[in-house]
């Protein structure tokens, strides 16, 4: 603890000041750099003459100043532009400052085209080494977004805000682990310092984004039966990441009353939670109006040093560190994995560097703003772990790379409008094991077939990872020449969405039975209006429910009988989910005393599928067998999926319950969170938690 105190000073000091000696280093390296291109500029080209190098030095100094004079003004321009118009403009912007502050300084003498091309050569070649000089550091960009806006008073500074962070994926016994052996200090540091305590919660099932989401910012878990299922009312399939069903979802669940309902502001998640201001959200994704605040940040961003050379650096890096830690897990026979394609490295590249570090400026602006309340969903963990695993060493890094964005955010929160309480959660966990196709040799809907004797429509790929790219070309896209640019990304997510429909559940009309994937928790419909019970199923194919039971990569099968009562089944025996009663062997024995509880409350939900199926667990490994194609999975019960992080300050932390099962009871968690910082005081209005309609 002890060891921990002096980060925690260095940590306050550095977040202290507009201005230190890592700002004066940097801009003398800058200029020292400037003023050599132009030197070398004027030996090599012939109609570019200087008449000393103090001439050339106040070039440097003078374009230096109008650059800082110029770049807010293109920040504003790419914003109305489009923001891939931001790199062009950049150059060229300075390219021409360059010329001016030849033209202004004396002793320069250059022919108009010749200045021209020179000073915009040597503005792109000052421009990137400015970029990689300054780029380095976390304590570089939190500097930089710090001073990028202006502290707004609020009306009511006395009351205190609260930053909600979600982890997304993250295990409670993996950051317990990482704590402990110090590779996440920033979190280390708040739990032995005493200043906030770490405690688990266990999700409801399914343990998905989308059911934890709606539960924590809108109250209510219910009608989310999985990450994508079969909508009744609808007649077709739902998936949680596209705007559209994203929109219908949270319409369905939504009373006005949500966590962020007053004064909040939603970043980078699949719901609103009723914020007036949402970004890089789902539910308010369109390609029609984008969002000029994310483009502008954006924009800030690419334009000043720190941010382009941070992305493209980092960009590059992380792709080329994907590809080389996917061929050594080949190389070194690592299992459980799976293959790891160029389209996962850039996903991967876009969640742990772009999107990342432009959460994080987001936060920044709305806390100098002094918005109430602000959630946001990092999703680096859960990206990489789904296709490397819950221990691999690119999966800690990740964590890691967290630890440090808190830390900023913490850095960033001293210089905020209004005191900020900061609160870590995770939306659920993840489990591990070889996906149950690469293990048997078979899908789980071919497994459907040939029970059946007769065709099913399978959903088991995995696209999560494109959801949140969708997001960001909605948000930030715009009709015109940018909107035009942008339309080879936005038609592959839409080729994506196009093709899951229809290639993989037959559109609005599925003639046949579904099988759908939500991580190792099958979900299997009969299309039409009315739920199938168990009785139904059994009459029309006999060896369904017996040869899913029986085959060694299911664990147990859910549904309800003929009068209404919840069994789960497995191939020793079978419990009445009610009331408890067993019959030979408990299918749920191994996956813990609380899953009779959650499995009961999914499968009574009126959205649930005909039957639930959960993959196998190994007794000694907690091994899991995702119905995806992922490694890392979670959706179902079995491992460590149910097993989610709440990290809150150690006044808050007081009034948590012992425990919490659910994402609705901790949305109730937060709401008290809100209460003891001064907000949601109003009494006699109804707060969130209605159950959603059955349809």
């Amino acid at each position: 603890m002890a060891s921990d105190a002096p980060a925690s000073r260095r940590a306050r000091q550095r977040g202290r000041g507009w201005f230190t000696l890592a700002d004066l280093g940097r801009l003398l390296a800058t200029w020292l750099v400037s003023t050599g291109i132009l030197w070398a500029a004027a030996r090599l080209l012939p109609d570019l003459e200087a008449s000393s190098l103090l001439s050339l030095a106040g070039v440097s100094v003078v374009s230096g100043i109008v650059g800082f004079v110029v770049r807010p003004l293109l920040v504003e321009v790419s914003v109305r532009l489009g923001w891939l118009t931001v790199l062009p403009l950049a150059f060229f912007g300075q390219g021409i400052v360059m010329h001016i502050a030849m033209l202004l300084v004396p002793g320069i003498t250059a022919t108009w085209t010749a200045a021209f091309v020179t000073s915009w050569l040597c503005a792109a070649g000052v421009t990137i080494v400015a970029y990689l000089l300054t780029a380095g550091t976390d304590e570089s960009v939190t500097t930089a977004i710090a001073r990028r806006g202006r502290t707004v008073q609020p009306p009511d500074p006395e009351v205190d805000g609260l930053l909600v962070v979600q982890l997304d994926g993250v295990p409670f016994p993996v950051l317990s682990w990482a704590v402990r052996a110090g590779g996440v200090p920033t979190i280390r540091r708040w739990v032995t310092s005493g200043d906030y305590q770490l405690r688990e919660w266990t999700p409801q099932l399914p343990c998905t984004t989308p059911a934890s989401q709606l539960g924590l910012l809108h109250g209510t878990v219910a009608g989310i039966p999985g990450f994508r299922w079969y909508d009744r009312e609808l007649g077709r399939v739902l998936v949680a990441n596209r705007p559209a069903d994203a929109r219908l979802i949270e319409e369905r669940a939504s009373n006005g009353r949500g966590l962020l309902c007053e004064d909040g502001v939603s970043i980078s998640n699949l719901f609103s939670g009723d914020a007036e201001n949402a970004m890089l959200t789902m539910s308010r994704a369109s390609a029609r109006l984008g969002s000029p605040q994310t483009r502008r940040a954006l924009a800030w961003f690419m334009l000043t040093p720190t941010g382009f050379a941070r992305s493209l650096t980092r960009t590059v890096g992380e792709v080329a560190k994907e590809r080389w830690q996917a061929r050594a897990q080949v190389r070194y026979e690592l299992v459980p994995r799976i293959r790891r394609n160029w389209t996962f490295a850039l996903l991967r590249a876009l969640t742990n560097v772009l999107l990342r570090d432009l959460n994080t400026a987001l936060i920044a602006e709305e806390m100098q703003r002094g918005r109430k309340v602000i959630y946001v969903d990092y999703v680096d963990y859960d990206e990489v772990a789904h296709h490397a695993g819950l221990f691999r060493h690119e999966s800690l890094a990740a964590l890691e790379g967290l630890d440090r964005v808190l830390a900023q955010l913490e850095l960033l929160a001293e210089q905020a409008a209004r005191r900020y309480r900061l609160v870590v959660v995770s939306d659920h966990g993840q489990s591990q094991g070889q996906p149950f196709r690469d293990r048997y040799d078979l899908e789980l809907s071919t497994l459907c077939t040939e029970l059946m004797d007769e065709g099913v429509h399978g959903y088991e790929e995995a696209d999560e990872g494109w959801g949140r790219a969708h997001a960001l070309v909605l948000d930030i896209g715009e009709e015109g020449v940018a909107g035009k640019l942008a339309a080879p990304a936005r038609r592959r997510v839409d080729q994506i969405d196009s093709a899951d429909t229809e290639r993989n559940v037959g559109g609005r009309a599925a003639d046949r039975a579904l099988v759908l994937g939500s991580g190792n928790l099958g979900l299997f419909y009969v299309p039409g209006q009315t739920r199938q019970s168990l009785d139904d199923l059994t009459a029309r194919w006999p060896r369904l429910l017996p040869g899913l039971c029986e085959h060694p990569g299911v664990g147990f099968v859910a549904g309800i009988d003929e009068h209404g009562v919840p069994w789960a089944y497995g191939d020793g025996g079978r419990v009445d989910l009610a009331s408890g009663t067993v019959t030979g062997t408990d299918p749920l024995a191994r996956y813990g005393e609380h899953a009779r509880r959650v499995l009961l409350r999914a499968v009574l939900d009126p959205k649930a599928p005909d039957l639930y199926l959960n993959s196998s667990v190994d007794e000694q490994t907690s091994d899991i067998a995702a119905f995806e194609e992922l490694v890392g999975a979670h959706g179902g019960l079995g491992g460590w999926q149910d097993s989610a992080v709440l990290l809150a300050p150690q006044d808050l932390a007081t009034s948590v319950p012992e425990r919490v099962e659910g994402a609705d009871q901790l949305h109730q968690v937060l709401l008290g969170f809100l209460r003891q910082s001064g907000q949601r005081l109003e009494t006699g209005a109804p707060e969130s938690g209605v159950a959603v309609t059955s349809g």
